[in-house]
């Protein structure tokens, strides 16, 4: 019956706790549940030995009540037809069926009681592996959640540098337009500047009239002085 300690064992083992310290709870729960199934097999095992031993007790327990029931009516019998002598044969037969039946009794009740914790140990080992079935769904469904939860936390990071190095770009890109339209700025102040087309105009317009009376008279004056 060592099964039954190493079942004991099994069941009283902090499940939580052993979870807590794996690195991937799934394959943890995984190999538990390996180990509860071929335990469950070998509890089925002997929980089908211990239910037959338990039919063969009664069995045996039942046949003898029924021995000790023909003995009584034989007895009867034979004092019917007058043998006293063959009713105390049976009554004799019967005394030696009785003292039997306390041990075949003792012997039944064992069986039973042994059959009882068995059937109690294997229906809740069943109920442990549906349960564990259940929670391994669970598990894993979280762990999907959590590495689903860890790349998009990787993605976002990689999104903020990416984010952080446009940022960047952006920046170096507005320098250098700046820095062009310096240059460009010097380079225009650097440059003689040139004439327009309608201060060129004027060069060539005439020059305006003098006034005539002025001339004449500048001309009268070189004329008295003889020039």
């Amino acid at each position: 019956m060592g099964i039954l300690k190493r079942f004991k064992d099994i069941m009283s083992s902090n499940v939580n706790a052993m979870l807590d310290k794996a690195e991937d709870p799934v394959k943890m729960v995984d190999q538990y549940l390996r180990d509860l199934e071929s335990d469950m097999g070998k509890v089925k095992a002997e929980t089908a030995a211990v239910m037959a031993e338990e039919t063969r007790a009664n069995r045996a327990l039942k046949e003898n009540e029924d021995e000790i029931a023909k003995m009584v009516s034989y007895a009867e019998k034979a004092l019917m037809a007058g043998n006293e002598s063959d009713a105390k044969a049976f009554l004799s037969k019967k005394a030696a069926l009785e003292a039997r039946r306390e041990t075949l009794q003792q012997a039944a009740d064992a069986a039973s009681a042994n059959a009882q914790q068995m059937r109690q140990m294997h229906d809740k080992l069943e109920k442990d592996i549906t349960m564990l079935r259940e929670r391994k769904q669970a598990i894993k469904s979280k762990m999907t959640v959590a590495k689903t939860q860890e790349k998009l936390n990787q993605i976002g990071s990689s999104y903020d540098s990416a984010q952080s190095k446009l940022a960047a770009f952006d920046r170096m890109e507005e320098k250098a337009n700046r820095m062009m339209d310096e240059a460009n700025a010097m380079a225009q102040l650097n440059t003689p500047k040139t004439e327009d087309a309608e201060s060129l105009m004027d060069k060539y317009d005439d020059a305006p009239a003098a006034d005539s009376a002025i001339d004449d008279e500048l001309a009268a004056m070189k004329a008295k002085l003889g020039l």
